[in-house]
């Protein structure tokens, strides 16, 4: 038998005018005759940290029970019930790192860094600040080595834009940002899709150049034409379909990038919207969201986070049930069981927004199975009840497959103040094969994960 199959490389990029244009995995990246695991395809894990402050609505996302979980999900996990078979919901673990320091006070609001590291921030105002590497760090390390953007940080609300300032003597920097690099250095989450596109596919232009670019309202595709049409002719039934599927996705970004750079150059003048920044919430999370799924399939990142929002914001959310509630004034439902259930509303309408991401990735085909197959969703808050600013019986939900190393369609219910975050970051962890002692306050693996 003779394998007359042509391979190509899996990094093989595009290059155009300032333009270097990853692909996604094709079936001619797989050498002939050899096993999946010895090729590009050998399936590459992929993990994705969010945090949302001002914890959920009590009564509206407890499973009723533990252990399986049924089709229909309580109300505020809604939006995933399509993929119910690959999600773990959590109940009852501690955020023991999000409340103050003993002898200190305040922290409930300044902590949010301490999501993905379980360490307490140290209080301060000024450049001495201190937490702990998050884990999307340590996994970017592991596996992110060999991308182009070894992690990527996404924000979804200006830091001086509809938010309090920082106080109580915590630096700012622990609120915004939920990814560092080590306990001294946060990394800054951008707010910017078309910084983000920029950085996916500029190939060494300078900032005027691409200015230039844009302005033509041209596409990054339009240089590559020859490349594309000689790959495209060379390529396989299936690997046509994929890269037009792919080059669709980027026209499609470009195209409300575009719109957005257009209407924030008429935004209200007391509303401070970045150029290239959507003006509608909704908007600027799924243009986010797409971004993040398309790096995943052009393997560019392995590993994303998202801040959903900074503690203290005023924010509305128009396109949510509840369009006129203060996400943190609601947030403080006095238990009233009206406003819990607008608490509700928004906290299933952030889910809703999630659940975007999780379907990208589970319709993008990546080797053996899709990206979701391959990749570890992390969704938490580090309040429970917020209303009293409890950070016991906070919320967690893992999405994904991670090749296997996680059993979906569970419900784990852990006694109430009994495990700390600190278990579910050093249990993830070992899920990549980085194995280490502990991380900030755990104090073991969390049981009944794998």
């Amino acid at each position: 038998m003779f394998l007359t199959k042509k391979h190509i490389s899996r990094r093989t990029l595009l290059r155009g005018a300032g333009t270097a244009l990853a692909l996604p995995l094709l079936d001619s990246m797989i050498p002939a005759g050899t096993a999946l695991a010895q090729t590009a395809a050998s399936p590459k894990p992929r993990f994705v940290g969010c945090f949302v402050c001002h914890g959920m609505a009590p009564g509206y996302w407890v499973p009723e029970k533990e252990g399986p979980l049924d089709a229909t999900l309580p109300v505020n996990w809604k939006p995933l019930e399509p993929f119910v078979k690959q999600t773990v919901i959590m109940s009852g673990l501690h955020s023991r790192s999000a409340e103050p320091p003993p002898g200190a006070t305040g922290a409930d609001h300044w902590v949010a860094a301490a999501f993905m590291c379980a360490v307490k921030p140290k209080k301060t105002a000024g450049a001495d600040i201190e937490c702990g590497t998050t884990i999307d760090q340590l996994i970017a390390q592991k596996i992110g080595g060999d991308n182009l953007l070894p992690s990527m940080q996404f924000a979804v609300e200006d830091p001086g834009s509809s938010s309090s300032n920082c106080g109580e003597g915590y630096s700012c920097a622990y609120t915004n940002s939920i990814s560092w690099s080590s306990p001294t250095q946060p990394l800054p989450m951008e707010l910017n899709p078309q910084v983000v596109f920029e950085r996916m596919f500029g190939d060494g232009s300078t900032p005027e150049q691409r200015a230039k670019r844009r302005k033509r309202d041209g596409s990054i595709l339009d240089s590559l034409t020859g490349s594309l049409s000689r790959l495209r002719n060379e390529a396989g039934a299936s690997d046509r379909v994929k890269l037009d599927d792919y080059t669709e996705n980027v026209r499609e970004i470009e195209r409300r990038l575009q719109i957005a750079m257009k209407a924030s150059t008429v935004a209200p003048e007391d509303m401070a919207v970045p150029v290239g920044v959507p003006q509608t919430f909704d908007e600027h999370i799924k243009l986010q969201f797409d971004l993040l799924a398309l790096a995943f399939q052009a393997d560019i990142s392995r590993v994303g986070t998202l801040l959903f929002a900074r503690d203290l914001t005023g924010r509305t959310y128009p396109a949510s049930e509840a369009p006129t509630a203060s996400f943190h004034g609601t947030s403080h439902h006095g238990e009233d069981p009206r406003r819990i259930a607008e608490l509700s509303k928004i906290n299933q309408y952030h889910v809703k927004m999630l659940a975007h991401l999780i379907d990208k990735m589970a319709k993008t085909q990546d080797g053996d199975g899709t990206v979701l197959d391959h990749s570890l969703v992390l969704y938490g808050s580090n309040m429970g009840n917020s209303n009293q600013h409890q950070h016991y019986d906070v919320p967690h939900v893992l999405v994904g497959g991670l090749n296997g190393k996680l059993k979906g369609g569970r419900h784990l219910a852990y006694p109430s103040k009994t495990f700390p975050t600190g278990n579910l970051l050093l249990s993830i962890l070992d899920m990549y094969d980085i194995h280490q002692d502990s991380i900030g306050d755990s104090t073991g693996r969390l049981t009944g994960l794998s």
